[in-house]
């Protein structure tokens, strides 16, 4: 069984940044791929970004490409979202999520979730 944590969420204004971090424990963490995945009130939980278990391939919804970077550290069982950029859409409820397979961009292919970090962006 996989716990997560997340932390880092917080209010911030357009334009701004924030650093997503998420702890994990009661696994081996570098057998898991890794996501994020954001629920806005009233939406569907929504995929914003993953990476493999070496950590050697991202992968991003449109949405937040090439403003969002995933990383991962595997010696502390950790992994990031950097969000630059930010905008009032990116509002919403961030999970951390693992995964047994390599890499996934699909809510139903992600075992452990955490209970989220609210990130707000005003206009």
């Amino acid at each position: 069984q996989v716990q997560l944590v997340e932390s880092g969420g917080g209010l911030v204004q357009a334009g701004g940044s924030l650093r997503l971090s998420c702890a994990a424990s009661g696994g081996t963490f570098s057998s898991y791929g890794m996501g994020w995945f954001r629920q806005a009130p009233g939406k569907e939980r929504e995929f914003v970004a993953a990476i493999s278990r070496s950590g050697l391939t991202p992968y991003y919804a449109d949405s937040v490409k090439g403003r969002f970077t995933i990383s991962r550290d595997n010696a502390k069982n950790t992994v990031h979202l950097q969000m630059n950029s930010l905008k009032p859409e990116d509002t919403a409820l961030y999970y951390c999520a693992a995964t047994r397979a390599v890499l996934a961009g699909m809510v139903n292919e992600y075992h452990y979730w955490g209970q989220g970090t609210q990130v707000t962006v005003s206009s």
